[in-house]
């Protein structure tokens, strides 16, 4: 990771800080990144401009003279488009003018917007505010010590309330939450400043990289909401090759077989949407394909499968009158 001098409201050293390589070092994508704002702008148009058509305008009910005999063209209506005061062809009306853009997309471009910003080192992370009372004058102070220019981008916390307020009087200045950051409001200023606890990263490694960060310090496991969408296409990768590995996931249990069949002392029936187990003999045993299989039903529920609530019933009911186990009458 790229490691950049972490400062104070002053502008002094206050160590160092590393700046995630998959957010802040990756090669800008200029198309995507141009696609990208280029909805943003899109979406951000109102699309209420209407004019009307000849139905809508006004007047224009009777033919204007008769068809033959006058010497003119035949007209039909006065409100025609070609008269004047007709009603206008072809014109806009009410409409949406937002894009559909994958969210991977707008993730890429978030990302090279501030890879550019840090390759031009314009991207400055401040250990902390320190602004207990709103205060502009102390706003323009930090600003002045930190040695940026021009419009600036400050990311500030949610529970930051007296800094915001400190910097909105501003108008070179830009406020922003971590979950809002976008690759246009990063483009439209020369600085991006954040401070340590809004740094964001990018978890793309899937569930080991999740399992791992979870036993970090807070600041490191929070992520900005941008990047989470990445993070769930991470998963399902993780989750495939898992399945491709073969392995079971449980103790006492076994992978689904591709013909379907039940492994050698595994009979028990697991699906992993319901989370519910089947045992053999009951209603639904022959009509559910397996998902996983288990060897005992303390080892299903020890995985968190649970025996489906009407089987569960119909069994107790047996126990309680001392008949045999008689089979599932409800849907699941």
């Amino acid at each position: 990771m790229a490691q950049i001098t972490l400062k104070n409201v002053a502008g002094k050293s206050a160590g160092t800080v590393d700046l995630d390589d998959a957010v802040f070092g990756i090669q800008p994508n200029v198309p995507v990144m141009h696609q990208v704002v280029t909805a943003q702008l899109a979406a951000r148009r109102a699309g209420t401009q209407s004019t009307k058509t000849r139905s809508e305008v006004r007047g224009g009910g009777a033919k204007p003279y008769r068809q033959k005999g006058t010497g003119n063209a035949r007209q039909g209506s006065i409100r025609s488009p070609h008269f004047s005061g007709g009603g206008v062809a072809l014109g806009p009306k009410p409409r949406k003018y937002n894009q559909k853009t994958p969210k991977k997309m707008i993730s890429l471009a978030l990302r090279s917007a501030l890879s550019d910003r840090a390759n031009e080192g314009k991207v400055v992370v401040v250990d902390s505010w320190g602004i207990d009372t709103p205060s502009t004058k102390t706003a323009v102070k930090a600003l002045a010590g930190l040695g940026v220019e021009g419009r600036v981008l400050v990311v500030v916390g949610r529970d930051d309330a007296a800094t915001a307020l400190s910097f909105r009087n501003l108008p070179e200045v830009q406020l922003i939450a971590p979950g809002e950051l976008n690759a246009y409001d990063v483009l439209c200023n020369d600085f991006v400043v954040f401070t340590q606890d809004v740094l964001p990263t990018f978890n793309g490694a899937g569930k080991a990289a999740k399992s791992a960060t979870s036993a970090t310090s807070a600041a490191s496991v929070a992520a900005p909401q941008p990047f989470a969408a990445v993070e769930d296409v991470a998963d399902e990768a993780a989750d495939e090759a898992a399945d491709e590995s073969g392995e079971a996931e449980w103790s006492g249990s076994a992978k689904a077989t591709a013909d379907g069949s039940a492994p050698a002392g595994y009979d028990i029936k697991g699906n992993r949407d319901s989370m519910l187990y089947h045992t053999p003999g009951s209603r639904f045993y022959k009509q559910t394909v397996a998902e996983v299989w288990f060897d005992t039903e303390e080892s299903a529920e020890a995985a968190g499968f649970s025996k489906p609530a009407s089987q569960q019933a119909a069994e107790d009911a047996d126990d309680a009158a001392g008949d045999e186990p008689a089979t599932e009458t409800e849907s699941e």
